[in-house]
């Protein structure tokens, strides 16, 4: 992973390559993919599915600050914040692109948009792996990865017809000991709610170290 971070992370135009460098003029035959120009898609480009799957590896290895850092480079909304973003990125910054070209001149410029496969895999990093809420049968498993910089925040999840309001903070500075989790006041061990569809609201409270 620390190999992927050095040669294929490019903070500097905002992606993550699938390979460096593209084939070309080699001899080598990898199939279809040496059908798209270098840089683009497959072939050397940011390829969105991969891209997302590089930020799981990370956060499941426990490095959250570079977990979230490489998740911004792939946020969409971060490629058109201002006029000189959306000049290069060229497609919508609202829907997440399946991929980003490579190389000039075409640099940063992104490719096929509202690619409902890479859109679920990030849905899926963010809720899943980043925020931590996990849907398990009736049950919510919450294992939150928060950057430094993040002292709480809130989730509203629907179960049905019942809402469970979830707040989650770190414990204060130089607290030792595992999460805290109640709901409605009451404490209950481990990090996995019992959910039912009482039509009631809830209130969960999580406290990480």
């Amino acid at each position: 992973m620390q190999s992927v971070d050095e040669r294929l992370v490019r903070r500097d135009t905002g992606l993550i390559q699938l390979f460096d460098p593209p084939f070309d003029k080699s001899s080598l035959n990898p199939g279809y993919v040496k059908g798209y120009i270098p840089g683009v898609r497959e072939n050397g480009g940011q390829y969105t599915h991969g891209a997302i799957w590089v930020v799981l590896a990370f956060a499941l290895l426990g490095e959250n600050e570079r977990a979230w850092e490489l998740f911004a480079l792939l946020n969409p909304i971060h490629h058109g914040g201002t006029p000189a973003q959306i000049a290069i990125y060229k497609v919508e910054p609202y829907v997440v692109a399946a991929d980003v070209y490579a190389v000039a001149p075409h640099l940063g410029r992104g490719g096929w948009t509202w690619y409902t496969g890479s859109a679920g895999w990030m849905y899926r990093l963010l809720i899943e792996t980043l925020l931590g809420a996990n849907l398990e049968g009736n049950h919510l498993r919450l294992a939150p990865r928060l950057p430094k910089a993040w002292p709480a925040f809130k989730i509203h999840y629907r179960y049905r017809q019942t809402l469970y309001h979830i707040t989650i903070s770190r414990l204060a500075t130089g607290s030792a000991g595992a999460d805290l989790l109640s709901l409605d006041g009451q404490e209950i061990p481990g990090n996995t709610l019992l959910l039912r569809d009482d039509h009631r609201e809830h209130m969960v409270d999580l406290k990480i170290p």
